[in-house]
């Protein structure tokens, strides 16, 4: 499944790349309560968000930052892109379909993104 929202926020790659670390996570989206630890040479870390406490890796792209959380049952991978008309947040699971409270909480989680980075 995917999960999208623009941000209303005129962000450059590399402004992404720098502004996004596994540090800020908890200050750029509210679903991420806390980083746990971040190994800034290995870029990756653990967190705690409304999921739980997952491992996270975070990889600069072409165009933004790419987060997926490998432990995660079902592959949540999340990327920030600068796009012409704001900023993207694409987010991805490994299944079709699931359940109602869980596709809500990523729509949530989206749109914690959207909003954390409008306020960069």
């Amino acid at each position: 499944m995917e999960f999208f929202a623009t941000a209303q926020a005129r962000l450059g790659a590399e402004q992404l790349q720098h502004e996004l670390t596994g540090q800020r996570l908890p200050e750029l989206c509210e679903s991420i309560d806390q980083v746990l630890h971040w190994d800034a040479a290995l870029d990756t870390g653990e967190i705690y968000c409304l999921w739980g406490q997952f491992k996270v890796n975070r990889e600069c792209t072409r165009d933004g930052v790419r987060f997926t959380l490998p432990g995660c049952p079902n592959a949540l991978a999340w990327t920030v892109t600068a796009a012409a008309d704001g900023t993207l947040v694409h987010c991805t699971i490994n299944r079709s379909e699931h359940e109602p409270d869980f596709i809500e909480s990523i729509e949530e989680f989206v749109a914690d993104w959207a909003q954390g980075l409008q306020r960069l």
